[in-house]
């Protein structure tokens, strides 16, 4: 009878878990670039002697979902996005970063960043010097043209990455950051749509349907539970009388 309430229990916080990360879903519908994470579990036997017969839920690493998010035009010359797979790379709290989001902003002296965090290109963080006029290609080349003058100048590029849902988790900013822990390869094929956004990539319908399931397998593992608990007092008295 012990042998149910390993699965019903760690049951039950694997779907308290998994609520948590699609509420997280939803309250991110509206953030540009955010990646929705993808809660995931699998069957474990208990280890030792005599628990042959008894399972649990494990909870593994959540996992991103790479699709693409709706792109909407801006026409402002610092937003950027990338049309298909790829990320762009930033520098992170604790190192090298990968986002969607491609809303640009310069700090005071002139460095690019990416909602607060440097914006990386080939050669490093990207510091823009005066200028009257920017242009970012589709192949992330940033240029632009120096007062006084009618030509365009490149400055550099930015970092371009591709990477597979499997090779990527989030760090505790939020960020995109390699399993591995080592920094991605430039990646040429990536494309630039300049003068858009991207949004979420979340869907409500989706996120909700989830969440209810995720509450009808909640109640079932609770009812397991009482099941179980029943089970046992009942084989006590019989053991007792």
């Amino acid at each position: 009878m012990d042998a149910l309430i390993y699965t019903a229990m760690s049951g039950a916080e694997r779907a308290l878990r998994g609520q948590q990360v699609h509420a997280n879903n939803l309250a991110n519908i509206e953030t540009g670039g955010f990646r929705a994470n993808m809660e995931l579990s699998a069957a474990q036997s208990v280890n030792g002697y005599g628990y042959d017969d008894r399972h649990m839920s494990q909870l593994q690493a959540n996992a991103v979902s790479t699709r693409q998010g709706t792109l909407k035009a801006t026409g402002r010359d610092l937003d950027v996005a990338i049309d298909g797979n790829g990320f762009f790379a930033v520098q992170g709290p604790t190192g090298e970063a990968y986002t969607r989001a491609g809303a640009m902003t310069l700090d005071e002296t002139g460095t690019l960043k990416i909602n607060g965090n440097v914006a990386l290109g080939e050669g490093g963080p990207i510091t823009l010097p005066e200028y009257s006029k920017i242009a970012v290609g589709a192949d992330g080349t940033v240029s632009i043209q120096s007062p006084g003058t009618t030509t365009m100048q490149t400055i550099d590029k930015l970092k371009l990455v591709k990477a597979e849902a499997s090779e990527l988790t989030k760090n505790e900013a939020g960020l995109l950051v390699a399993r591995s822990g080592q920094p991605l390869a430039t990646d040429a094929t990536v494309v630039v749509k300049p003068g858009h956004l991207e949004g979420s990539n979340v869907s409500a319908v989706e996120e909700m349907v989830a969440t209810m399931s995720l509450n009808r397998t909640f109640e079932i593992q609770m009812k397991l539970f009482k099941a179980s608990d029943s089970m046992a007092e009942t084989g006590n008295r019989l053991i007792g009388g």
